[in-house]
């Protein structure tokens, strides 16, 4: 019987010395598994050497037989192994080495909880995803997926967008831009932009304008099963940005049209607590 891998997803710039890294494989490995070591950064630039006993593999190479990625970092290292595992549905465990952490289910000091991961005692919480097509002169040129948001902004100078749901306009505006949000991504950028906090087992899509030039610019809350559309208008003909989940960004111009809808993929997150959204949002956002 072959063992059971479980591969570790670390921030190797967050783990000073791997203290943590280390912690997490020994525990694991003294229950049988399979232990793989991945970067969340992996190329020319990774400049931080394994620890001893290790060596880098690339998540991409080891997810086809893994039962489970454990990340180690903050919400951005969860982000990019949910667009490693979304299409083969590996679940994941996010342990916190970051900052707000909304994502993560275990704190540094958690990380006795888990014997439950490793007997299998956890459920798995299903996070709405969604895609996103750019579109110019009625054709598809680019497209990509996303947990959390799709963040359009104009390089530098407002640009004019009029965003409609199911063909039917929504809202017209002038302004830096648009966040379109999972309620996943509720608490990052949206939520920074004004945008309200959505329970992250919702199933909606989120629009919310950035610094928009009118008096009453509202978020717009729908259901997941509309397909967004926003047309990059003439009025303000300014180079612009597409970013998916802080990721690189690709230009957009005047008269492209980017359409969103839910996607076929979702993220999988390990649950081992009943530890309620409710709570995490009073702690991580500092209510006393």
């Amino acid at each position: 019987m072959s063992q059971r891998k479980i591969i570790l997803y670390a921030n190797v710039e967050s783990d000073v010395n791997f203290g943590v890294t280390k912690q997490v494989a020994n525990i694991l490995k003294s229950n049988g598994w399979q232990i793989v070591l991945c970067p969340a950064i992996f190329d020319e630039t990774t400049t931080v050497p394994p620890p001893s006993g290790y060596i880098y593999s690339y998540i991409d190479d080891e997810l086809h037989n893994a039962e489970m990625i454990v990340t180690l970092g903050g919400d951005g290292t969860i982000l990019k192994a949910a667009r490693a595992a979304a299409d083969l549905s590996v679940p994941i465990l996010g342990i916190n080495l970051g900052g707000k952490g909304f994502m993560a289910e275990l704190e540094v000091d958690d990380i006795h909880q888990l014997d439950a991961a490793i007997n299998s005692e956890y459920n798995i919480e299903n996070r709405l995803m969604i895609d996103v097509h750019l579109l110019r002169d009625g054709e598809v040129i680019w497209h990509d997926y996303a947990l959390n948001d799709i963040v359009i902004k104009g390089d530098n100078k407002v640009i004019d967008m009029t965003i409609f749901g199911d063909n039917q306009k929504i809202t017209h505006f002038t302004g830096d831009g648009v966040v379109i949000a999972t309620p996943t991504g509720s608490t990052a950028y949206s939520m920074s932009a004004g945008g309200p906090i959505v329970d992250p087992a919702a199933k909606n899509i989120i629009i919310t304008p950035i610094c928009a030039h009118v008096l009453e610019a509202r978020s717009f809350v729908l259901l997941s099963g509309r397909i967004v559309t926003v047309d990059i208008g003439y009025k303000k003909a300014n180079p612009a940005y597409i970013s998916v989940d802080g990721g690189k960004h690709t230009n957009i111009q005047s008269g492209d049209v980017v359409r969103v809808l839910k996607s076929e993929r979702n993220t999988q997150l390990v649950r081992l607590s009943d530890k309620s959204f409710y709570r995490k949002v009073s702690e991580k956002l500092g209510e006393r």
